[in-house]
């Protein structure tokens, strides 16, 4: 009896067939796709000590940016040509990379002139003047000068061998930190409104005032008029007769401060609470 495999031979063939062609889309798959990515990376070529102009050039033909990101003074590299790059010559970036270099100035030629006392704004045109600039500018809090005042610069005037034509300026600036505390004024004698306005424009607390009864002197008695008899001594002036009535220190008015707590002339931190005793 015959058995016929032409069939089965038929499709192990096709099957291979199908994988042939598998395989070999995905090799072509991945060809095409390495092609892609680094046919879109170049090399950094070598820029320094070349011209601006000429480090542009190269870096455009290459699909690359080219920017110049900072001057410097160089005694070694001639005015307008490279002194560093970024990246490093060698590395291997994909186009419409962003190139940065540093561009000389040649040997510092330019004076640095004092600018410490003028305002920042004259400072600024002074230093544009001889061909240098303001970098950085710092404030700093100070009440004994206008603010905008310049109070130092760096490097200093008439300094040599600077790296860039930038100075930077530390200027004052108004101080509008709050305070961190408070001296206590004396508030003994004075009404508690007075007292509490004093306290409230310097910008201390109060608490609630606490009152306290004064003794009052006898009705119709020289001490209720603020006065006092004084005896005839051995110690009286001549001149002053006995029994003459003299002036004493009045008692303390309804109304006013008779004790506060801090006294007068401690610290007072801020937050705190002045605790007044008022006469009833």
């Amino acid at each position: 009896m015959r058995i016929r495999l032409r069939p089965i031979q038929n499709f192990f063939q096709g099957a291979m067939l199908l994988v042939g062609l598998v395989l070999t889309a995905l090799v072509a798959a991945v060809l095409t796709m390495q092609f892609a990515i680094h046919g879109h990376e170049v090399r950094i070529p070598v820029l320094k000590d070349m011209t601006v102009a000429q480090a542009r050039s190269q870096t455009s033909g290459l699909g690359l940016n080219l920017d110049v990101d900072n001057r410097y003074y160089s005694s070694d590299i001639a005015a307008g040509h490279i002194l560093s790059q970024s990246p490093a010559p060698g590395s291997v970036v994909r186009r419409e990379w962003r190139v940065r270099v540093a561009e000389s100035l040649g040997p510092q030629k330019v004076e640095v002139p004092s600018v410490v006392g003028s305002q920042e704004r004259s400072a600024a045109l002074n230093l544009r003047r001889v061909g240098l600039e303001a970098g950085m500018t710092a404030e700093l809090p100070d009440t004994k000068v206008e603010a905008g005042t310049v109070l130092a610069q760096d490097p200093p005037a008439k300094a040599q061998g600077i790296e860039k034509p930038s100075i930077n300026l530390l200027v004052a600036a108004v101080d509008d930190s709050p305070p961190d505390g408070f001296v206590m004024p004396d508030l003994t004698g004075l009404p508690i409104v007075t007292a509490q306005s004093l306290l409230t424009r310097v910008g201390i607390k109060f608490g609630e005032p606490k009152f306290q009864d004064v003794a009052i002197s006898q009705v119709g008695s020289p001490a209720a008029f603020g006065y006092a008899p004084v005896s005839a001594s051995a110690n009286a002036p001549p001149s002053a007769p006995a029994g003459q009535l003299a002036m004493a220190k009045p008692a303390a008015l309804p109304g006013s401060v008779l004790s506060q707590s801090p006294p007068a002339g401690y610290r007072v931190a801020v937050g705190s609470t002045v605790a007044l005793t008022v006469a009833k």
